[in-house]
């Protein structure tokens, strides 16, 4: 039996045998004058996020915008395409009629609170979190690969250009290396070079039958807050791989063959400070309108006004009367009331969703929607 996983985008040479090699590289080989050059540019750029997201008054506003869009910029570089309309629907209407690709970016969303967990509580991660947080992602318990024939394919040539490992107890000793070099507190190497490595890496070894790049992607996240980097998950690097995606590939395929770090992590670093600073501008945009919106709410309907009630409407952009009954714990019929006279003054549009109505933060939407 052969598994196929058609992913790569870049036509190189073909790699017959995978030869990879245990964590961590000579370290001269990735700390060159430049690639540390653009490491203290996106270690600035990623403090300055952590200090911003820090001044949005609920943490939960940041993890829910910006979480969904990571979830589905993420997927949509494995082709899984969906529309935000669709994943807040899906997040929101108990409806069985969520598309296929909606569920694979919502059970994305799911497998990264999974992992946050895991680092809440434990402060590491182990290989079984890696494999639960994969189940959570593609939901199924095939867990790692233990039959051989998993090549990596041209998806327009067909053409081989990557054989991962290909037995079991491989693969487990390279994830056992990774993940002991994953919790490793490396004092003498910059944490944001690290985590270039260590993507390489879990993208190389290739554990899974699917969904590895978004296991991966994950990952990466995890490993800023465990290193307080940052403290919730609000910075993900898939948008900019979605806008850098042939290049992304190509640099996987060069450093498999060439066994050369030096374009791959400053392809790296640059995502992490580009991303940081469109995050950065996200959230000024978002902090800026929650603030004219309780202004708004005070001066049109200060009879219903309540900064609980206003910072709902950003948790959950697509909201509805249960949610405002549980939050503010009133009833339906005042829930109701609150809503209607949100959207009498312009700040949400009422959508109706299975039999169900639904109530759109328009703004706040239009801004999530931005990459």
């Amino acid at each position: 039996m052969v598994h196929i996983n058609i992913i790569w985008d870049y036509m190189g040479h073909v790699l017959q045998n995978s030869q990879l090699k245990f964590l961590p590289p000579e370290q001269s080989k990735v700390e060159t004058i430049e690639i540390l050059r653009y490491a203290n540019k996106a270690s600035t750029a990623l403090a300055e996020l952590k200090g911003i997201a820090q001044s949005i008054p609920h943490q939960s506003i940041l993890i829910n915008a910006i979480v969904l869009q990571e979830s589905k910029d993420s997927s949509e570089i494995e082709n899984i395409i969906t529309t935000q309309d669709e994943l807040y629907k899906a997040l929101t209407v108990n409806s069985s009629k969520i598309t296929p690709e909606a569920k694979e970016v919502v059970n994305y969303r799911k497998a990264i609170f999974l992992g946050y967990e895991f680092i809440k509580n434990q402060g590491f991660l182990s290989v079984n979190n890696i494999i639960s947080i994969q189940q959570e992602l593609v939901d199924n318990t095939a867990g790692i690969r233990s039959i051989p024939g998993t090549v990596l394919k041209n998806d327009k040539t067909n053409e081989v250009v990557y054989i991962p490992p290909q037995n079991k107890p491989e693969i487990l000793d390279l994830l056992s290396n990774f993940i002991t070099y994953y919790n490793q507190n490396d004092k003498d190497l910059s944490p944001l070079i690290k985590l270039a490595i260590l993507h390489y890496q879990f993208e190389s070894i290739h554990p899974f039958y699917d969904g590895n790049g978004r296991t991966g992607r994950i990952l990466n996240i995890l490993y800023l807050i465990l290193n307080g980097l940052i403290d919730i998950p609000i910075l993900y690097l898939s948008s900019y791989i979605v806008l850098n995606k042939t290049e992304y590939y190509r640099l996987l395929n060069q450093t498999n063959i060439t066994g050369g770090w030096h374009e791959w992590i400053i392809y790296m670093l640059n995502a992490i400070e580009i991303t940081s600073r469109n995050t950065i501008q996200k959230i000024n945009s978002i902090k800026e309108l929650l603030m004219t919106t309780i202004e708004k709410v005070k001066q049109n309907a200060p009879k219903i006004y309540s900064k609980e009630l206003v910072e709902l409407l950003f948790e959950q952009p697509y909201s509805k009367i249960d949610f405002v009954v549980k939050r503010l714990l009133v009833e339906r019929k005042a829930a109701s009331r609150y809503l209607k006279e949100l959207e009498k003054i312009g700040i949400l549009k009422s959508q109706v969703v299975s039999r169900e109505t639904l109530y759109l933060n328009i703004e706040l939407i239009e801004i999530l929607k931005k990459t």
